[in-house]
């Protein structure tokens, strides 16, 4: 299976990339492309510049990014309690061409933060909305005070937040086994 795999920032530092990427590890027995947003850069999404110019490539190219996909994983980063512009600037644009911007392919669904809510009112945002837009969150976790419990190479340090980490990445896992042996039978 493919796995699309992005955080959902467009800092050159971006914690929410990192914290992806890590996880995609535990899925190395699938195809993994991981991409960042800073490559789907577009003007600011208003309708009047969509009468005049239409909808951007990179909007096109980054749906079609999904739809080559099986799965997705992707590491919400908040800005002032809700999603960051370039992410959402990224979706408005692509909702445009397909309203189910997901494509209803299964989600790992990540935040982090170097606070101590983890990303939580975007996870919400997420959780609540996205299934609207054809995203199917099979499972998501959030994590808090990340520069305190995350290393890049050994990953969630904290021992609680670790375990719930974990069932959630075998949820993601359990799910994406069900769908090969459903695509083999």
């Amino acid at each position: 299976m493919k796995i699309l795999v992005f955080g959902a920032s467009n800092s050159s530092t971006s914690i929410n990339k990192r914290f992806a990427t890590f996880t995609s590890q535990f899925y190395d027995d699938h195809d993994i492309s991981i991409i960042d947003l800073n490559d789907f850069e577009m003007p600011l999404f208003k309708t009047d510049r969509e009468n005049i110019d239409g909808i951007p490539q990179k909007a096109h190219d980054f749906l079609d990014l999904i739809k080559s996909h099986d799965a997705l994983i992707i590491s919400l980063a908040e800005h002032n309690s809700n999603l960051t512009v370039a992410f959402k600037n990224i979706f408005d644009w692509t909702s445009r061409i397909d309203g189910k911007v997901f494509q209803e392919k299964p989600i790992l669904l990540l935040s982090a933060s170097p606070g101590s809510r983890g990303g939580a009112n975007a996870m919400g945002i997420a959780l609540k909305f996205w299934p609207f837009s054809g995203g199917h969150i099979t499972a998501h976790f959030s994590l808090p005070s990340f520069y305190q419990n995350f290393d890049d190479a050994e990953g969630i340090t904290d021992s609680q937040l670790r375990k719930v980490y974990l069932k959630e990445v075998q949820i993601f896992k359990d799910h994406l086994e069900s769908l090969h042996q459903e695509d083999i039978n």
